[in-house]
């Protein structure tokens, strides 16, 4: 049974939240990496004082601070079997780590997103644009890959091995997608498991702002289609 698990967290002005999602991530990780995305307030210190190794990326985007992570994984001996990702706005359970990482463990299976289904989601937990923006992507996955993903939810775990062969290389809101695709491209198995999805702490960097809305939604529909017409 895998005992190496590595979490990694990007998180950008979460001073208020980090410190709750640390404390509930079960004891079973080895090592909890929070990725401080160039914040301006106390989040790398709160995350700190929670048992954090904190990092620092300075170029703004959740592809990039999940790349520094994975980055710092690389740079050390001992490789963790499976690396799980998870928001640091307390909107995820983080409790509900075990039960990510059991499909991984006990039936061999390569990649797992935790499912943010409208029957454990709290109500205005995820605003019109991040809801059509699920439904458009993951419809446009089915239709062109035959996909069953029903969500681009944060919350996933991944093999190692399997997370190096992706060749991640998106920067920012394109992060999600970009995965899936690629799991789906190299026949990777996958599973979904339905998840609570609670009303984040915070305002949300993406889903917060039209600007960020149109943004995501640009990068993930431009994923979409690269890999619709890559042989």
């Amino acid at each position: 049974m895998p005992q190496n698990i590595k979490v990694i967290i990007p998180a950008y002005n979460e001073e208020a939240s980090i410190a709750l999602v640390i404390q509930d991530i079960p004891k079973i990780v080895s090592e909890i990496i929070v990725v401080d995305n160039s914040s301006t307030d106390h989040t790398s210190e709160v995350a700190k004082k929670a048992g954090a190794n904190v990092l620092s990326e300075k170029n703004k985007g959740y592809g990039y601070a999940c790349l520094k992570g994975m980055e710092y994984i690389a740079s050390h001996s001992e490789k963790p079997d499976i690396v799980v990702f998870l928001d640091g706005d307390y909107s995820d359970y983080p409790e509900k780590l075990s039960e990510i990482l059991t499909p991984i463990i006990e039936n061999n299976i390569d990649f797992v997103i935790g499912a943010r289904v409208k029957s454990l989601r709290e109500k205005g937990s995820m605003t019109v644009p991040q809801l059509f923006g699920n439904w458009l992507a993951t419809t446009l996955m089915k239709l062109f890959f035959n996909s069953k993903f029903t969500d681009l939810g944060p919350f996933r775990a991944i093999k190692y091995p399997v997370l190096l062969s992706l060749n991640m290389e998106d920067k920012t809101y394109g992060w999600t997608v970009e995965m899936q695709l690629k799991i789906l491209k190299k026949k990777y198995n996958y599973l979904e498991i339905p998840v609570p999805y609670r009303n984040r702490i915070g305002v949300s960097k993406v889903s917060g702002t039209i600007k960020g809305a149109i943004f995501a939604g640009v990068k993930i529909l431009s994923w979409i289609f690269k890999y619709s017409f890559k042989k």
